[in-house]
């Protein structure tokens, strides 16, 4: 039997992948916009609506810029109110463990799987920057090793919360006037390096038992954390040979925590430009890919490499000559892309050959090298595509971030989604209620 495929709908916001200048695109903020895309992706059948959040808007030379995300209602606040307006779609948000604490997000995401019926899913992310500590009382940042001993700790932590509650604690008896069939139901203790709490969890056993737990690192340790504790891995490993070596790679850590290979989805985010033909599709894609970096955003991008203030520069005209200043303090704020440029100067060598190469431009280069399109051509093109991935494990799904906001999925949903379902790789109904049925997942014992 083919492997089934995952899909779920990433809500983009106001970023370099999308295009808020389109005309077809909406408000990244007012309540309509996340409707609009969780109807879209409910009646696709897609596993679940993924919302991320950041904790402070990300800066450069002291300031916001406007191709950048810049702002976005509270996690918790949408997806409730998301849970009203849909009856199947999981619903995943972003919560820090850095800058939050375990009983807080334990409550919240038990009332959220209360209230959509079994749907709640948790992208568990750590802060890595002092820049997004100062909005928080608890300023900077933890190191890395220690931030993962947190986020560890505090998944184990709300684990214990959600399990306080056994199953079938609440009698509710009418007649007998019994209504909890154990008083002692709630009651916690945890104490580690970290943490020590004590008391009685408020929100009775949910649907779930607890959410689907996302996570999204790409380090060891990352990897490592979500081989022993996540449901599902956000991965950035989209292509064949590196979404199987990705692939490989976490799959085979879970035996050491006993766990199967199922027990794990990767999910790659995806973007994609359809056409009627593949033809068209990668014309329109080369017009999405000038409007993703205008000549100001090419500018920008340039600098998180460079380190320094290029506003003098051409973005028609060739690259620096100087090289990239590697100092620590760095001209983009909050910004994690920053930490790929391991090397920035050797980096800066390798684009300058590129461009003196291909005779490209700063513009020219930068839309090249920031690229992000997975999957361009017709509607048979892009299923045949993902199809292929999912059967030879380099994914079990997929995360699709639509370049237009919030109707950019309407044409997927429409076109390859039937394709999907033909070939009896993707569902046609869901098949339960809650989110874990949708992933194929058990219930935490």
């Amino acid at each position: 039997m083919p492997k089934q495929i995952h899909l779920a709908a990433h809500f983009p916001g106001v970023n370099n992948t999308t295009v808020w200048s389109d005309p077809r695109a909406g408000s990244h903020i007012e309540f309509e916009s996340f409707v609009k895309l969780a109807r879209t992706a409910e009646r696709a059948k897609f596993d679940f609506f993924f919302l991320a959040e950041g904790l402070r808007l990300r800066e450069q030379g002291g300031q916001i810029y406007d191709l950048d995300v810049v702002g976005r209602p509270d996690t918790f606040t949408v997806l409730a109110a998301l849970a009203a307006v849909t009856e199947h779609l999981g619903l995943a948000g972003t919560i820090n463990s850095t800058f939050n604490e375990p009983y807080e997000v334990a409550r919240q995401f038990a009332s959220l799987d209360h209230l959509s019926g079994g749907r709640a899913a948790w992208n568990v992310v750590t802060s890595w920057d002092a820049f997004t500590g100062e909005n928080f009382r608890r300023g900077g940042f933890l190191a890395e090793s220690d931030r993962y001993s947190r986020a560890t700790q505090f998944l184990a932590t709300a684990a214990e919360l959600f399990d306080s509650w056994p199953a079938g604690a609440i009698v509710a008896d009418q007649e007998s006037g019994v209504f909890l069939a154990d008083g002692s139901a709630g009651s916690f203790r945890h104490t580690d390096e970290h943490f020590d709490i004590a008391g009685r969890f408020n929100v009775p056993r949910s649907p779930q038992g607890r959410p689907v737990i996302l996570q999204a690192g790409d380090s060891d340790a990352g990897r490592e954390f979500a081989a022993a504790t996540a449901d599902a891995i956000f991965s950035r490993h989209g292509t064949l040979v590196e979404g199987q070596k990705f692939y490989a790679d976490v799959k085979r850590r879970l035996p050491a925590y006993g766990r199967d290979r199922d027990s794990l989805k990767v999910l790659p985010a995806a973007t994609f430009i359809l056409g009627d033909t593949d033809a068209e599709a990668q014309e329109k894609a080369a017009v999405v890919r000038r409007q993703q970096v205008s000549g100001a955003t090419a500018i920008k991008l340039l600098e998180q490499l460079w380190n320094r203030d290029l506003s003098s520069y051409d973005p028609d005209g060739p690259l620096p000559a100087i090289d990239p200043d590697v100092s620590d303090s760095h001209i983009a704020k909050g910004r994690a892309s920053v930490r790929m440029h391991r090397d920035p100067v050797a980096t800066a060598r390798e684009w300058r050959a590129k461009a003196e190469a291909e005779k490209l431009s700063i513009r020219d280069l930068i839309v090249e090298v920031t690229n992000r399109q997975t999957f361009i051509g017709a509607p048979a093109t892009i299923a045949t595509e993902i199809n292929d991935l999912v059967q030879q494990d380099a994914a079990d799904g997929f995360i699709l971030v639509p370049h237009v906001t919030p109707d950019g999925l309407d044409e997927f949903a429409d076109t390859v989604v039937p394709l999907l379902q033909e070939r009896g790789v993707f569902r046609t109904e869901y098949a339960g209620p809650t989110l874990r049925d949708h992933l194929g997942l058990a219930l935490p014992r």
